[in-house]
C-alpha cells in the first residue's frame, strides 16, 4: 500500500466466533453467513474462514457478490436475498447461485424460461416487512403446484425475516403465525431448508421446531447480542411495565443475554504525516471550528470521511494513549491535538483494538454498528492476518 492507511481483518477471530456459535446454538442443519455488503465491510476473503468455523450456506443481495465471492470460493452454495432480473439466470447455474422467488408474477415468468441444468431456488415469504415475499397461502399454493411444470426448478428453501427481537412487542409472534398461514397447506418436512431467524432471533428465542437454518449476521462479526440486564429505579420501573406488556399481549418468551463468547475482527489503521505547533486562537480545519486554547501540537492523520469513518469520530489511539480528534473531518484527513510523545509517521488505530471498541465508538457516534462495519469504503486496503501470515487486497 502506498497511503499508511488500511483495515486489518483477524481471520482467526472470525473463524473461532462461528465455532463458539454453533457450540452454543448446535441445533440447527443449515448456518448461513450473511456476507452482504462485502461481507459487512471485511471483504470476501473472509468467506474461507467463516466456512472453515462450520458456516455451509453462504447469503448476499446482488448477483454481483455472489459471483465476487466465487473467486474465493467455488464450492459453497450462495443465496441471493433479493430477486434478479431473471435474463442472467445462466450465470447463476454456471456459478452454482441459488435465486430468490418473491412473487407470484416473477415466478409464473420463470416457469416460461428453458433452463439448461438445474436452478436452486428459495421462496420469500412477506411475514410483516412490506418489502419482498408472497403474501398468502394461495399465492404459495400456486407456486407450489405449478413447480412440476419446469423440472429443472428445484425449490430447496423456504425463508421469511423477523423486524423485531420480539423481546417487548408482539411483532415476532405475529410474524411467525403468519408464516404458519401462508405455509398451512404444505408439509414443511418435505422442504429440504427452511430458515426464519437471524442473529437476534438465535440468541433471543428458543429455535422454531420446523427451522432447520440460521442466518447469521452481525454476530458472525463479533456482535453477540447480549443485552445486560440495566439497574436501578429507572430500569425497575422499566421491568416492571415490559413484564405487564408481556403479559397483557401475550409475548413469547426470550432471553436477553447469553453465553457467547465472540471478538470481532478488525482494527483501522493509519499514520502521522504531518505534525505542526499552533498558537492560542489559531484554528484548525474547514469552517474554524477548533480553535486553540493554547499552544497546541496537531497531528495530520491521512483519513476522512471519503474512507468511511464517522464525521464525528472523537478519539484515535497512538502509543497506547487516547487523543482527541479536532476541527471537522476532511473527505482524506483528520486532525488530532497530541503532546511531545507523538512522533512523525507513528501508527495511529482509528477503530478497534482494547481502547476504541467497535461498540464503544458506534455509540459515542451515535450510529448502529452495522454502519459503522459496511461503511469503510473499498479505497481502504484490507490486510488479512491468519496466525502469523499477513495478506494484502485491494478492492
Amino acid at each position: 500500500m502506498y497511503r499508511k492507511t488500511y483495515l486489518e481483518v483477524n481471520c482467526e477471530n472470525l473463524k473461532n466466533n462461528i465455532i463458539n456459535i454453533k457450540q452454543n446454538y448446535p441445533d440447527y442443519e443449515y448456518y448461513f453467513g450473511v456476507v452482504k455488503a462485502n461481507a459487512y465491510g471485511h471483504g470476501g476473503y473472509v468467506i474461507n474462514s467463516l466456512i472453515e468455523g462450520g458456516i455451509n450456506y453462504l447469503a448476499v443481495s446482488s448477483l454481483e457478490e455472489a459471483i465476487k465471492l466465487r473467486e474465493y470460493n467455488t464450492e459453497i452454495s450462495i443465496l441471493i436475498l433479493e430477486p434478479i432480473h431473471l435474463q442472467y439466470l445462466d450465470k447463476c447455474i454456471k456459478h452454482n447461485i441459488t435465486i430468490t422467488v418473491s412473487n407470484v408474477e416473477y415466478f409464473r415468468e420463470l416457469l416460461t424460461i428453458s433452463l439448461p441444468q438445474k436452478l436452486k431456488i428459495h421462496i420469500k415469504l412477506d411475514t410483516g416487512m412490506s418489502r419482498l415475499g408472497i403474501k398468502s397461502s394461495d399465492e404459495l399454493d400456486k407456486i407450489i403446484s405449478n413447480l412440476p411444470n419446469n423440472p429443472n426448478l428445484v425449490l430447496e428453501g423456504i425463508y421469511t425475516h423477523f423486524a423485531t427481537s420480539g423481546i417487548n412487542d408482539k411483532h415476532w409472534d405475529n410474524q411467525l403465525d403468519k408464516f404458519k398461514e401462508i405455509t398451512k397447506n404444505i408439509d414443511l418436512s418435505t422442504i429440504p431448508i427452511v430458515h426464519m431467524g437471524r442473529s437476534l432471533t438465535l440468541v433471543n428465542h428458543a429455535k422454531i421446531p420446523f427451522c432447520n437454518g440460521i442466518r447469521l449476521g452481525i454476530v458472525m462479526y463479533g456482535m453477540s447480542q447480549n443485552m445486560p440486564t440495566p439497574t436501578g429505579f429507572k430500569a425497575f420501573l422499566r421491568n416492571i411495565r415490559n413484564n405487564h406488556r408481556k403479559k397483557k399481549l401475550h409475548i413469547s418468551p426470550t432471553t436477553t443475554t447469553n453465553n457467547l463468547n465472540l471478538q470481532t475482527a478488525i482494527t483501522l489503521y493509519s499514520e502521522v504525516i504531518e505534525l505542526r505547533k499552533i498558537q492560542a486562537n489559531d484554528f484548525v480545519g474547514y469552517g474554524a471550528e477548533f480553535i486553540a486554547p493554547k499552544e497546541t501540537i496537531i497531528a495530520t492523520i491521512p483519513i476522512g470521511y471519503a474512507d468511511g469513518i464517522p464525521s464525528n469520530i472523537k478519539h484515535v489511539v497512538i502509543n497506547e494513549k487516547l487523543y482527541k480528534v479536532v476541527g471537522s473531518i476532511c473527505m482524506d484527513m483528520l486532525c488530532v491535538s497530541v503532546d511531545d510523545n507523538v512522533k512523525l509517521y507513528d501508527k495511529v488505530t482509528i477503530l478497534g483494538g482494547d481502547k476504541l471498541p467497535v461498540k464503544t465508538v458506534a455509540n459515542e457516534c451515535g450510529i448502529k454498528t452495522y454502519n459503522l462495519f459496511t461503511g469503510i469504503r473499498n479505497r481502504v486496503p484490507r490486510v488479512y492476518k491468519n496466525d502469523d501470515d499477513y495478506i494484502e487486497i485491494e478492492y
